[in-house]
């Protein structure tokens, strides 16, 4: 379990590294179910923002029990899994990630995530390890972004740069099978992959059933017109501990 320190360490950086090493056997099925879904869908091989929708036997990934203790002692014993991504990041050409806050993109009320995200290789400043702006979820709001297309970078909303300053970043250097966990408002992106050595890794996003996936939120252009979000209208919500608090999500049980 994380310590009373770590704990402290999310609440006041917005990430912390928990004492854990994903199995190697499981790091080797991750692999051959990512080679597996880039033979069918080679459009991924930098980002696959939703591998639950290509191949739902990552969900035995997501479902790992150590993982979910750490997740209830962040956002309490009701949560869900949303979403699962893969950030492949190959050698030499993988595309960096704009600086930005996740809930830019999620059509959750109240907002709220703890991204669960799992080195597949090692992570470095060489091959574009993330970058996080400790404590820049304090104040639990989203700040300005703007639409940037550049075909090179992984996603299209891309922090103003007045609403941080890059110095104050944190490399979050990793070793295969380890994870960070970090809170939904937390300033954080990375550099392109120009190394030889790919930088692959899978992320899990869990919710607490105190808040709505609003999948007709979606609908509002005012919101979400620039987000290409109508991808989330019919996203599964899968229940992963305690029980729907809400009483308005649409869960599916595993």
């Amino acid at each position: 379990m994380l310590s009373n320190n770590q704990i402290n360490q999310y609440k006041n950086d917005g990430y912390v590294i928990p004492d854990f090493k994903m199995p190697e056997e499981d790091l080797l099925k991750i692999e051959k179910r990512h080679n597996d879904l880039l033979n069918k869908h080679p459009e991924f091989k930098n980002y696959c923002p939703a591998v639950l929708s290509y191949d739902e036997g990552f969900i035995d990934i997501c479902n790992n029990k150590k993982i979910l203790d750490y997740v209830s002692q962040l956002i309490g014993p009701d949560f869900a899994l949303w979403n699962s991504s893969f950030f492949a990041k190959p050698p030499i050409d993988g595309h960096a990630t704009p600086w930005h806050q996740d809930g830019q993109y999620w059509p959750i009320r109240p907002l709220a995530t703890c991204t669960a995200w799992l080195a597949i290789d090692d992570s470095t400043p060489e091959n574009g390890c993330l970058k996080f702006i400790k404590g820049s979820h304090i104040d639990q709001k989203l700040k300005s972004h703007n639409v940037n297309n550049n075909k090179n970078l992984t996603l299209n909303q891309e922090l103003a740069n007045e609403e941080f300053n890059e110095k104050d970043a944190v490399d979050l250097i990793l070793k295969r099978g380890q994870i960070s966990l970090h809170d939904v408002y937390l300033v954080h992106g990375s550099e392109a992959n120009n190394s030889s050595k790919a930088r692959r890794a899978i992320t899990m996003r869990f919710m607490p059933t105190t808040s709505i996936f609003d999948h007709q939120l979606v609908k509002d252009k005012k919101l979400f017109s620039k987000l290409n979000a109508n991808k989330y209208s019919n996203r599964k919500i899968y229940h992963m501990r305690g029980k729907d608090i809400s009483g308005k999500n649409n869960l599916t049980y595993i």
